[in-house]
C-alpha cells in the first residue's frame, strides 16, 4: 500500500478511554493487564492489534492467541466488524484477517502449544491468559524472538496460581514490563458502563461477594474461580488405594449422560451420602442404557435428560421403571444444583475417591456471561463427574428417612 493510499484511508475505531489507551499503547514491550469484566480489555487489545496491522508491510504477520480456537474465532469475527469490507480479506478456515496492502493478523488457539512454535510475529496479543497453560506462553514468547516484538497479555483474574497472576506481580519494576489493572470502576468513570449496572451486579452477588470482587474489581479469590471450598475437597478425598466400590450399599444414583466427546458418569451414594460407586465410560446409547439399568436396578436415580438425554431417559423408564427421574440442565438449574453441592462440600459431604471426579471438582469454575454466572469446567476439560455427583446428592436429599445435616 502506497503512502498516498494510506493517507487516503481513514478508519474510525470505537474510542478508548484514557486508562485503557495508556495500557495498550504503553511503550513497554510486555504489558500485563488484569481486566474486570466489561472493562474493555478485549476492545483495547483489538484496537492495538489492528492499528499496528495497518502499519505493517505486506507479508508481515502478528497474532491473537486465545485459550482455544473457538474463542480466537470470536475475536476474529469482532475484528472483522471493525473493518470496512474493501480493506480486508477474512479467511475463516485458517483464521486470519489480512489488511489489503498491509499486514496479516492470525487468530490461534493455545490448546495445542506445539502448533504455535515456528512462526515469527511482529507482535502478539494473548487473550484470557489465566485460562492458558504456562507452556502456551512459552510457545508464544518464542515467536517474538526473531522480531523482538511486543506482547499484550490480558485476562480476568482467576486466583493466584496461574502464570499470568505471577507475571503481573513480577512486572513491577522489571525493565520492559508494565502492569495495569482495569476495574469496573475505571469503566464507570470513563462513562463506558453505567454505575447502576455495577451496583446491580453487586446486589446480585451479595451472597457471594468474592465473585463480585474477582469479576469486577480484579481481586483474586483464594480459590481462584472455583465455587467449591478447595480445602474442604481435600478433607473429603480418600486415597485411591483406600477406597473400594460398595455397590451393595448404594441407596441412590446420579447419572450424567455424554454429549459428543463427553463421558457417561454414574455415581452411587450410600446411606450417609458418601460415594460408594463410581463408573465412567463412553459407549453407544444402547449399551449405555443397558449398563445403567443393570447397575441401578430399582434404586432411585436422577438422570441428566438434557438434549440427547431425553430419549435415553425414556428408554431407562421403559417397562415402568419409575425410579429413573429426569433433570434438565439450564444455566439457572445448573447454578442451583452446583450451589447445593458446594454447600454439601463445605459441610463435610460427600466422601469420595481420589481420581477423575475429585480432580474435576478442583478444576471446576464459575465464569461471567451476559446472562449471569455460569458454572462449568474450564475450556478443554470435562465436568461430567461433578454433574453426576451433584445429581446424586440432589436426589439423596429428597430420600425419605434421610436426616440432612441442616
Amino acid at each position: 500500500m502506497t503512502d498516498e493510499a494510506r493517507d487516503a484511508i481513514e478508519i474510525e475505531f470505537p474510542p478508548l478511554y484514557e486508562k485503557q489507551r495508556a495500557a495498550f499503547y504503553a511503550p513497554e514491550r510486555y504489558v500485563w493487564i488484569e481486566g474486570a469484566t466489561k472493562s474493555g480489555k478485549t476492545h483495547g487489545c483489538l484496537h492495538w492489534s489492528l492499528y499496528h496491522a495497518f502499519q505493517d508491510s505486506p507479508g508481515e504477520q502478528s497474532a491473537w492467541v486465545a485459550p482455544v480456537g473457538s474463542q480466537a474465532k470470536m475475536a476474529l469475527d469482532r475484528a472483522a466488524r471493525y473493518l470496512p469490507e474493501p480493506l480486508r480479506v477474512v479467511n475463516l478456515s485458517e483464521r486470519f484477517i489480512e489488511i489489503r496492502g498491509a499486514g496479516r493478523l492470525w487468530f490461534k488457539g493455545s490448546d495445542r502449544p506445539d502448533s504455535i512454535y515456528g512462526e515469527d510475529y511482529k507482535r502478539v496479543a494473548v487473550d484470557e491468559a489465566t485460562r492458558m497453560k504456562e507452556s502456551a506462553w512459552d510457545a508464544v514468547r518464542s515467536t517474538l524472538t526473531s522480531t523482538q516484538g511486543p506482547a499484550r497479555l490480558m485476562a480476568n483474574v482467576r486466583g493466584r496460581s496461574n502464570f499470568h497472576y505471577k507475571g503481573c506481580r513480577a512486572a513491577a519494576g522489571k525493565t520492559g514490563h508494565k502492569y495495569v489493572k482495569l476495574t469496573c470502576w475505571d469503566a464507570v468513570d470513563a462513562g463506558v458502563v453505567p454505575r447502576s449496572e455495577i451496583e446491580d451486579a453487586r446486589q446480585a452477588f451479595a451472597d457471594r461477594p468474592h465473585v463480585f470482587r474477582q469479576l469486577y474489581e480484579c481481586e483474586p479469590a483464594d480459590d481462584g474461580s472455583n465455587p467449591f471450598d478447595l480445602k474442604a475437597i481435600e478433607q473429603l478425598v480418600i486415597g485411591a488405594e483406600l477406597w473400594r466400590p460398595r455397590p451393595s450399599e448404594v441407596v441412590v444414583y446420579g447419572v450424567d449422560l455424554a454429549k459428543s466427546v463427553d463421558w457417561n458418569v454414574l455415581v452411587g451414594l450410600d446411606d450417609i451420602g458418601d460415594v460408594a460407586y463410581l463408573d465412567r465410560w463412553q459407549a453407544p446409547w444402547k449399551n449405555t442404557v443397558k449398563r445403567i439399568r443393570t447397575q441401578v436396578d430399582d434404586k432411585p436415580c436422577l438422570v441428566d435428560s438434557t438434549g440427547v438425554g431425553d430419549p435415553v431417559l425414556e428408554y431407562l423408564q421403559d417397562g415402568g421403571r419409575e425410579n429413573f427421574e429426569g433433570f434438565k440442565f439450564s444455566s439457572s438449574s445448573k447454578q442451583k444444583l452446583m450451589e447445593g453441592l458446594a454447600l454439601d462440600i463445605s459441610n463435610g459431604h460427600p466422601r469420595l475417591p481420589e481420581g477423575i471426579v475429585a480432580q474435576e471438582l478442583r478444576d471446576f469454575e464459575f465464569t461471567y456471561t451476559r446472562t449471569g454466572v455460569r458454572y462449568e469446567a474450564p475450556v478443554g476439560l470435562h465436568d461430567d463427574g461433578v454433574c453426576a455427583l451433584a445429581l446424586a446428592r440432589a436426589k439423596y436429599r429428597d430420600l425419605p428417612n434421610i436426616q440432612p445435616w441442616w
